[in-house]
């Protein structure tokens, strides 16, 4: 079978980068993608923007590469869609918590249609043609708390509550879809799909036990439920709970504490980090007593010590200094807005969330960034009498590297488009 890729080439603030290189679950977004899709299709083929589908009577699948989808989703959409033997496009439903609550809110990729929203999508069983039916699948969204907000710090009170699925599906048009892909649907999601197998499976829920007895482990510390790669170092006294996924090369210090998370390959996670429903890309360094709560890190970056990083994306090579915070409540009941896919402030529909730093960035030590600003690609940030509280996005034009005599060492990696990098000293 075929399957056909439609290049969205918009730039997601503040990296500049399409959504197909950026990482999500610590993978380029494409290659989830490919792997995911490989053991259904054999060859490929990707168009530009604008580009006419071929004329084809084989089977095909058609997306946009923009789409962030699991297992489970991908699984039910192709079953259903083969059984009908028809044209078929997926879609959701307002109905749909999952969707209503963390797809739709600053998105651009759907196409209102009724009471559905069309998703690009698609399986033709006799290769493109006009039109298809609507193919809603049902995320098997439940509600699970994550944060309790004490009166005291809020006008209303109680637990905040995600719509975690089963099944997921999200266009990533905006930095917090990141957010969603890799926490809400991802860790949060694992969870909720490993506790249902427990549920529904005895044998394999047996197994888990049988291995936690061997091993003279707690069920959520035995090598069921903590994978771990080839050549890594872990101190006895650090703590690991799963669902975790370790890498290759890793090393893991003195009284840290890692709680499901995914952690990529040569990682080194210094004495006393605090790691908790993260993803830690390739690469990443976290000396020692640096926090991560609900935090997506992405390759080569490093957090510097006593820093804490809550609800939170970081791209690839940066770095953030000693003993910064960003913040993710505020104080003051008011709607927290979030740059979309076209670049403008809307309503995150999150009332708890970080802020977002790009590629090649270098944040001070002793920073407070305020909820959901953004850190634009190729920013350096210096903490002064001037500015050590971030209330505002910053953008390139913002960074202090143009005051220093040495700007011009500080190469720029990630430009806008139409605008040109510096790839060369």
């Amino acid at each position: 079978m075929l399957k056909i890729i439609l290049q969205n080439k918009r730039s997601l603030m503040p990296f500049n980068e399409p959504a197909r290189d950026l990482r999500i679950q610590n993978k380029p977004l494409w290659l989830n993608q490919r792997d995911l899709l490989a053991p259904y299709f054999d060859h490929e083929l990707e168009l530009p923007p604008g580009a006419r589908l071929p004329q084809t009577h084989e089977p095909c699948l058609v997306y946009r590469d923009n789409l962030w989808f699991n297992q489970p989703y991908l699984t039910a959409f192709l079953a259903e869609a083969m059984r009908r033997k028809t044209p078929s496009r997926a879609a959701f439903s307002l109905s749909d918590p999952a969707f209503r609550e963390h797809c739709l809110p600053l998105s651009s990729s759907y196409t209102p249609a009724g009471d559905l929203y069309l998703v690009d999508l698609w399986y033709y069983p006799n290769g493109p043609e006009p039109g298809a039916d609507a193919l809603v699948i049902d995320l098997l969204a439940r509600e699970i708390g994550y944060y309790h907000v004490p009166t005291y710090m809020a006008a209303e009170s109680g637990d905040l509550v995600y719509q975690v699925p089963l099944r997921a599906l999200i266009a990533i048009d905006s930095w917090v879809h990141i957010f969603i892909a890799d926490m809400v649907f991802g860790l949060f999601g694992r969870g909720a799909r490993f506790e249902d197998r427990l549920n529904r499976d005895p044998i394999f829920k047996l197994g888990v036990m049988c291995h936690a007895i061997y091993e003279g482990r707690q069920v959520l510390e035995s090598s069921a439920v903590v994978q771990v790669g080839h050549n890594c170092v872990i101190d006895p006294s650090a703590v690991i709970h799963g669902p975790t996924t370790i890498g290759d090369n890793v090393t893991i210090g003195a009284n840290a504490v890692v709680e499901n998370c995914i952690i990529g390959n040569n990682v080194n996670i210094s004495q006393g980090c605090q790691l908790m429903l993260s993803v830690v890309g390739d690469g990443t360094f976290l000396p020692f007593r640096a926090s991560l709560f609900m935090t997506t890190v992405m390759e080569n970056s490093m957090v510097a010590q006593n820093t804490c990083l809550q609800m939170c994306v970081v791209g690839r090579n940066s770095f953030i200094g000693a003993g910064s915070t960003f913040t993710d409540f505020n104080l003051v009941s008011a709607p927290i807005k979030a740059r979309d896919g076209n670049g403008e402030l809307k309503f995150s529909n999150r009332p708890v969330l970080g802020g977002c730093v790009g590629h090649n960035c270098r944040i001070g030590a002793g920073m407070i960034i305020y909820p959901a600003r953004i850190i634009e690609s190729d920013v350096v940030l210096v903490a002064s009498k001037e500015r050590r509280v971030i209330d505002r996005d910053v953008f390139l034009e913002d960074s202090d590297h143009f005051r220093f005599a040495a700007a011009n060492l500080h190469r720029r990696l990630y430009p806008r488009p139409g605008e040109k990098s510096e790839e060369t000293w």
